[in-house]
């Protein structure tokens, strides 16, 4: 229970491991509430907070470079990463050596390389 906002401190409060965050001006019924899901195990957070951290989250996880890439080219890149060659994913998928190339140079781009030497640090 705090006497701050939860837009201030109750992230903070939940990546310090908290089990639940309610303001002081909260209503009585509600802080009962709360004590009760948080004895018998559970978790507590306002619903307005729960929708604006699953909306922050959902915004960091789009941003992610690796969220551009299809399902195919994910799978590439993380052969690419494990330091397969062309030919040896070519191998694996059924596919061509250039088949394999255009989907490295699509990745490339995508995810504004330059050299698959960054690759393992990406994923």
């Amino acid at each position: 229970m705090s006497m701050h906002p939860e837009e201030r401190y109750a992230v903070r409060a939940l990546k310090l491991g908290a089990d639940g965050y309610i303001t002081k001006n909260s209503v009585p019924e509600e802080l009962i509430k709360v004590i009760k899901k948080i004895i018998s195990g559970g978790k507590y957070f306002s619903e307005s907070f729960a929708d604006r951290l699953y909306t922050d989250l959902q915004k960091e996880i789009d941003e992610q470079p690796n969220q551009k890439l299809s399902e195919r080219e994910y799978e590439v890149i993380c052969y690419l990463a494990s330091g397969k060659s062309v030919k040896e994913i070519a191998d694996e998928l059924f596919l061509s050596v250039p088949t394999i190339s255009t989907y490295r140079a699509r990745i490339m781009e995508k995810m504004n390389m330059k050299r698959t030497l960054s690759l393992p640090f990406i994923l």
